[in-house]
């Protein structure tokens, strides 16, 4: 119970490297960071895939299911950031309820959440960006500099594709993390400009496409089964809803800018909510227009939306609007995602499982600088060398663990602490904590055993660095002065 006590105390009283961050976020701020970490490559790419691959016409059950899990995550995760409004987001919620071990496993999983969904959405919009160069400026890029060196097989096997590096995915990360450098007020302004753009794009798209609907296209709705787990009827649809779960992690963006908010009491419940009920909107609406305009068979492609406006001539105009939208879509999960990655490392370097390092704030802009320089280049690395698929999946089951966890922790929270005020408050805390964590939980058990075996390298790799660095320079067995200053 002390341990415990100790571990709550320290999520509540972060070092004064936390304390060095700007509060300038307001609930329509956070609401747009969640929306510029959300919508980009689900609904631009991921969609496509998923529905040639996994669900068929289904795609939109998948979402549903998906946006369900979701739901239930973010209640939980509104009352732990009303509750403790801190940066770390789920490392820091299971830090102060179940403790610093398993706190370090979510954080560590995190990292593939954020660093590995900044990749993934950068590989994506390096084939946007390199289409557009080709169609409208006919400007050809040599394909060894716009592809990944490694690829998977049949056997989901690593194979060497021949390339040298995918340099625009790069690049685009480099300059997000300038930007994320300079400061959160400019980064959260860009995001909202692009966020704008993005959803009008969308609703566009939308509305201009119900109209080239053919409802033959959704027959069969579940199309049956192959004979292989996770390739269309229900085993398709559950596999497709934990891949597609990627594309709703942007509201956990949200809560790790909680030091940042004005009101974080208020307003971080609110924009987690606002965003994830906005998306599963235009992510259903969207996926259900696109299959309903051209099969499903024909949408196992990098741009998917590109596949539906070419079967329709009529709508030739919109083309360029919706590369535009989906190249600033993607831009924006590229800077949400390197913007919640620091924040997490530096509360785990507060808590001393880092080198303290990560937790510095700049003394002029007022961000984690060192944390976001490591950060992107990471983020670089990866995107310059792995393919879209083994990110995603990585992604996805790296948060659904996360989310798992923080439904545990709302209970484990109103047991230790039943009399402590909280702004915000789960509805039947028993059945939806349990029921979000068990859906979670479930949909782990359909992603692929290869996905399975990488986390358990990741893991490894993890637990190294805590027994051999964290656990020994761990405030909660070393307790220090809050030290960290800003520089």
């Amino acid at each position: 119970m002390l341990r415990q006590m100790l571990a709550v105390q320290s999520v509540q009283a972060p070092g004064t490297g936390a304390h060095g961050l700007k509060r300038v976020l307001t609930a329509r701020s956070l609401t747009a960071i969640g929306l510029g970490a959300t919508i980009g490559t689900g609904v631009f790419v991921l969609t496509g895939t998923v529905a040639a691959n996994q669900a068929g016409p289904a795609l939109t059950l998948s979402l549903l299911i998906a946006a369900f899990g979701s739901a239930l995550a973010a209640l939980c995760y509104s009352e732990f950031a009303a509750f403790l409004p801190v940066p770390g987001s789920a490392y820091s919620y299971t830090y102060a309820t179940l403790g610093e071990a398993v706190a370090w496993f979510i954080g560590w999983n995190l990292l593939l959440e954020y660093g590995m969904s900044a990749s993934t959405v950068a590989v994506s919009w390096s084939g946007y960006v390199v289409n557009v160069l080709a169609d409208n400026a006919h400007i050809h890029l040599p394909a060894v500099l716009v592809n990944a060196p490694l690829a998977t097989d049949a056997s989901e096997h690593l194979v060497a594709t021949g390339a040298w590096v995918n340099l625009p995915a790069v690049l685009i990360i480099a300059l997000m993390t300038l930007l994320l450098y300079i400061g959160v007020r400019e980064s959260a302004g860009a995001n909202t400009v692009m966020v704008c753009l993005k959803v009008a794009v969308i609703i566009v798209f939308i509305l201009a496409g119900v109209a080239y609907v053919t409802p033959a296209n959704w027959h069969p709705y579940i199309p049956p089964n192959t004979g292989k787990f996770g390739h269309f009827g229900w085993s398709g649809v559950l596999q497709g809803a934990g891949i597609i779960f990627f594309s709703y992690v942007g509201f956990d963006t949200a809560s790790t800018t909680a030091l940042e908010a004005r009101n974080p009491q208020r307003d971080l419940p609110l924009g987690i909510l606002s965003a994830l009920v906005i998306s599963a909107l235009l992510y259903v609406a969207m996926s259900a227009t696109i299959t309903g305009m051209v099969s499903y068979t024909k949408l196992d492609v990098d741009a998917p939306v590109a596949v539906a406006l070419d079967a329709h001539r009529q709508l030739a105009w919109l083309s360029p609007l919706v590369k535009i939208g989906a190249i600033a879509g993607m831009t924006s999960v590229i800077l949400t995602s390197l913007l919640g990655q620091p924040r997490i490392l530096l509360a785990m370097a507060d808590d001393g499982l880092l080198p303290p390092s990560f937790a510095r704030c700049h003394a002029r802009f007022k961000t984690p600088h060192v944390a976001t320089l490591w950060t992107g280049a990471a983020a670089a690395a990866i995107a310059g060398i792995f393919p879209l698929d083994i990110l995603a999946d990585l992604v996805s089951i790296g948060i659904l663990l996360a989310f798992a966890v923080v439904c545990i922790g709302v209970l484990v929270m109103r047991r230790t602490r039943p009399d402590a005020p909280r702004p915000f408050r789960v509805p039947w805390a028993p059945f939806t904590c349990v029921l979000g964590a068990i859906v979670c939980l479930g949909l782990t058990l359909s992603l692929s055993n290869a996905t399975w075996s990488r986390l358990l390298w990741w893991t490894v790799i993890g637990e190294a660095i805590y027994f051999g660095y964290g656990i020994r320079h761990s405030r909660l067995r070393a307790p220090r002065p809050n030290a960290v200053q800003s520089r």
